[in-house]
């Protein structure tokens, strides 16, 4: 079985006439930079923010200020709400939120290597809680590479 990649995920959006956009904590634009290595990625990709600071995930990202005080930057709860906001401020028919804790050191409890992946889209908001393995780097780079497979999955 061959790994997915941005271009496979930008022809399956091209397919449907859909587009992406991405709120990015921990991986601070990887996500979007490597659609956007996609010759012809403007069709698909919408665009995003780098919410790396926890005030940003609300001001561009719109996730509520309160709920963000109840649960933390890193939370599944936060997660879904980065993939909503950035889809409905992007106007892309999905949005994919990414928030956790890169390492070397924890963050609110959590260890290095704990990623909330949302995405948000035609039939509702899922988000899948990984758990990675190796330095910031591998981590950063696996967190992009499950956000492609898994919207890959959800468009079917």
């Amino acid at each position: 079985m061959t790994t997915p990649t941005a271009a496979d995920l930008h022809a399956a959006l091209l397919g449907r006439g859909e587009t992406v956009a991405a709120a990015e904590s921990l991986t601070a634009g990887l996500f979007c930079a490597t659609l956007a290595g996609v010759p012809g990625a403007s069709a698909t990709l919408r665009g995003g923010a780098v919410v790396y600071a926890t005030d940003l995930k609300a001001t561009l990202a719109g996730v509520d200020a309160d709920l963000l005080s109840r649960v933390g930057p890193v939370a599944r709860e936060t997660a879904a709400a980065l993939a909503e906001g950035i889809a409905a401020r992007c106007g892309a028919t999905w949005g994919v939120g990414l928030t956790g804790v890169a390492g070397p050191d924890p963050v609110d409890d959590h260890p290095p290597g704990t990623v909330f992946l949302g995405l948000a889209g035609p039939g509702g908001t899922i988000v899948s809680l990984l758990r990675l393995t190796g330095d910031r780097a591998a981590v950063r780079e696996a967190t992009v590479q499950a956000a492609v497979a898994g919207l890959l999955d959800r468009l079917g």
